[in-house]
């Protein structure tokens, strides 16, 4: 599933209607929330048919387009059944109660195969459902001539600080090819570097939040001391909100742009498989920890993974940072010891470096020598160009006498 975004461009008037619409969803899928708690034994196709009972009994609701409707439900029984998911693994800690959306800068409205129409030439979108919000000019997208209307299966309206988005999921497999490198990568992700890889390179930590910290504050305060209600409060809380999702961006940006990198220059990626809702307990590293985003890296890397065919391995992160990768001996050291100093066989290296060549090696260990693709269409075992041993060749028969 591919999903193509572009910017609305339209008049404030379209802009409110988008923003009724976006109010119906939200009350249908809290409707739809409160009729599963206050009755028992309530399952996905009776939130749909309850869709019709709202339908019928608010005139708000019938504006919007009946697939929308659906949509609203699906989204309450999405977190329904994933606070039951929860319940039946056992999960510690909360379950993830479902709870009722509220008013809030971002939002969104989704439309099935219905309730909206794109122009011949592919460059402007027009809502026919109740709330009449008219044809909106595309500002950004992709060429959507290369896809059939049957092939998009969902047309979503994005509400953010900085504006009004269409995405139209499309149901395409992305699949592209890469030249073998016969090269494999162990990375270990930090805070000083936001990863060392085996071969002993490191990329910067970003810092994006920490960087836009006193701008944010500065907005922060101007905020806190307007009127409650007011207009310069609405205009400041935007400018807030722009601020904050143009440090999401520019997260995403490089995540995205690094693990394509990582993907494409090797053809197997081992990592950490890091539990960060845990990690960021610590309160002395709990902002650092999220403006590093290892999470949406590790999502990103497993995506291209899938895309380019490279396999993407993620290894119990225990004692790969204690472990000597020469000799596999077990060396204790704290957070602050940053060099790894061997006591059994005199190896000396940085900890972060150590560290990701035990995660490559675990990585091999899990899924043995990687095949790269040769000319022929054969698979090569061997990485290294070494020939792996094979069955004898059976001798040929002695002639009989």
């Amino acid at each position: 599933m591919l999903v193509f975004e572009a910017k609305l461009v339209g008049t404030n008037e379209q802009y409110g209607k988008l923003d009724e619409a976006i109010r119906t969803a939200r009350f249908i899928r809290n409707s739809c929330l409160r009729h599963w708690m206050d009755n028992k034994d309530i399952d996905k196709y009776d939130l749909s048919a309850y869709c019709a009972v709202l339908a019928r009994d608010f005139r708000f609701a019938k504006n919007l387009n009946s697939m929308a409707r659906q949509a609203s439900a699906e989204r309450a029984w999405a977190a329904i059944s994933r606070f039951y998911d929860n319940c039946k693994k056992a999960k510690p800690g909360k379950k993830g109660y479902p709870r009722f959306k509220k008013e809030q800068t971002h939002g969104s409205v989704e439309y099935k195969t219905s309730g909206w129409r794109l122009s011949e030439d592919r460059r402007c979108i027009t809502f026919s459902d109740g709330f009449e919000a008219g044809t909106f000019k595309m500002w950004g997208t992709r060429d959507l001539h290369f896809y059939q209307l049957k092939q998009i299966k969902r047309v979503r309206v994005v509400r953010r600080a900085d504006g009004y988005y269409v995405q139209f999921c499309v149901d395409q497999e992305r699949l592209e090819k890469r030249e073998p490198t016969a090269h494999n990568v162990g990375i270990d992700v930090g805070l000083n570097h936001f990863y060392t890889d085996s071969d002993g390179q490191t990329v910067a930590n970003p810092r994006h939040l920490r960087k836009s910290e006193k701008s944010l504050k500065r907005l922060q305060r101007r905020l806190s001391k307007t009127k409650k209600g007011s207009k310069n409060r609405a205009k400041f809380r935007n400018k807030l909100a722009r601020k904050h999702l143009k440090v999401s961006r520019q997260r995403k940006d490089f995540a995205v742009k690094t693990a394509r990198c990582v993907v494409m220059s090797n053809d197997l990626v081992a990592y950490e498989d890091l539990k960060v809702r845990n990690m960021v307990r610590n309160r002395h590293l709990a902002k650092s920890i999220s403006d590093a985003a290892w999470t949406q890296f590790r999502e990103w890397v497993e995506y291209f993974g899938k895309v380019f065919g490279v396999v993407t391995v993620a290894v119990p992160p225990h004692y790969t940072s204690q472990n000597c990768s020469n000799c596999g001996k077990v060396v204790k050291k704290s957070l602050s010891t940053r060099t790894h100093t061997c006591h059994h066989c005199g190896h000396t290296q940085d900890r972060d470096w150590n560290a990701a060549r035990n995660i490559l090696e675990r990585g091999l260990r899990t899924v043995g020598h990687t095949g790269t693709l040769i000319a022929s269409g054969d698979i090569d075992l061997c990485a290294d160009g070494e020939t792996p041993p094979g069955k004898p060749s059976r001798g040929k028969r002695k002639p009989k006498k």
